[in-house]
């Protein structure tokens, strides 16, 4: 049966029916949608996600997420602050293994797990749970001996390779620009106020962990070290603050083959982008980060749900802006706020700017090629432990 209406007809199932004519025009939608199911597949790769548990059982949203969304990479936390939780992901040693162990399997390995494990103050996994945990930066800045923080990057990467983590979100490459920074300096994040030092220190950081096969994140791309604010409690202005030295360490990073993984944060610097956050930024990320200093690997955002972000975008309209500015995965830590459907979410929101032009698939595409290479090279790198 076929309904007509005075434009356009339809089957009783409520299919749109071209005329012979417009064959052509039918081709062509039939192509898009087939092209926008494809994509679908692969968008779940370019995320980051975090969960609630210490283990995931088969109605676990997370495993929904890993089987049927092709989720790329989870990020495990001590504690869940959106539920003023005190226990999340990370409990004893034996627990986290075997929490691994069951989310690779679910991935055949085709997944990342990634945590914060800086070292100091900015650990996931904590002495008070039983961990080993690395001196801060700062103090190994100030010591300057590169292979005292050779000693205890390799410390901290036999633990996390033992964990079953494959990927640590350190160093912290900004410059101790502002001693009184409320989330670099405060805290010890960083090596040294001298980019030189800051750099020698980062490669003896990232060399230990490559030792033990795990991949490293430089960060905070353009630089958060001379901030007056917390980008996790609102907007971060750097514009009068910022210097291009704060560059430097990125570049000679990349240069030297150093950079497996770039997060940008959520910094607002008006000489470098008049509206938008780095994070959101296409002259930021594509034309600076990709262009100028030539980096060929994956983009990460810092934490989507972070209020300097929340504050001013919706998180669905924030991820579509950070994929169009050149993002190749996007952190949502489900910690801030905690939602379990949150993929689903930004995965249709995606599809739905794909569809309507607004996001160009061409840039998806690149990205999903770039995380699959970073995958490949960690893939490779075990064979290697293997077959020495």
């Amino acid at each position: 049966m076929m309904l007509v209406s005075s434009n356009h007809s339809f089957d009783d199932q409520g299919r749109q029916c071209y005329p012979l004519t417009d064959f052509p025009r039918a081709a062509e939608e039939t192509k898009k949608n087939f092209m926008l199911m494809d994509l679908e597949k692969n968008i779940g790769q370019l995320f980051l996600l975090g969960f609630h548990g210490e283990t995931v059982a088969e109605n676990h949203p997370i495993v929904a997420d890993i089987q049927e969304r092709n989720l790329g990479g989870v990020i495990l936390f001590e504690r869940l602050l959106a539920k003023n939780l005190g226990c999340n992901n990370i409990i004893a040693a034996s627990q986290v293994k075997h929490l691994t162990t069951l989310l690779h399997s679910l991935a055949g390995r085709q997944l990342l797990i990634g945590v914060d494990q800086e070292g100091g103050r900015v650990c996931r996994f904590t002495a008070g749970r039983g961990f080993p945990v690395s001196a801060a930066a700062a103090e190994l800045g100030q010591r300057d001996d590169t292979v005292l923080t050779g000693i205890h990057s390799l410390a901290a990467a036999d633990m996390l390779q033992q964990l079953g983590v494959d990927l640590n979100l350190a160093p912290v490459v900004d410059l101790n620009c502002y001693r009184d920074n409320p989330i670099i300096g405060i805290l010890g994040r960083s090596f040294s106020d001298d980019a030189d030092k800051v750099i020698k220190h980062a490669e003896a950081w990232i060399t230990a962990h490559r030792l033990r096969n795990i991949l490293t994140c430089l960060k905070h791309f353009p630089g958060h070290g001379s901030s007056r604010h917390d980008s996790h409690r609102g907007f971060v202005d750097i514009s009068e603050t910022w210097g291009a030295e704060e560059l430097k360490p990125f570049a000679e990073l990349i240069r030297r083959g150093l950079a497996d993984t770039i997060m940008t944060g959520h910094l607002f610097n008006s000489h470098l982008d008049a509206e938008h956050p780095a994070t959101l930024s296409r002259h930021t990320i594509t034309e600076v980060l990709r262009g100028q200093l030539q980096f060929e690997g994956v983009v990460l955002t810092d934490d989507l749900q972070m209020k300097a972000i929340t504050d001013r975008y919706g998180l669905e309209d924030a991820v579509c802006m950070a994929f169009a500015a050149g993002v190749d995965m996007v952190v949502i830590g489900n910690n801030l706020d905690y939602d379990p459907q949150v993929l689903q979410k930004a995965i249709r929101a995606v599809i739905r700017n794909v569809a309507s032009g607004v996001l160009k698939e061409e840039i998806l595409t690149a990205a999903y090629e770039r995380v699959q290479r970073l995958k490949k090279k960690r893939s490779y790198s075990d064979l290697q432990s293997f077959f020495p």
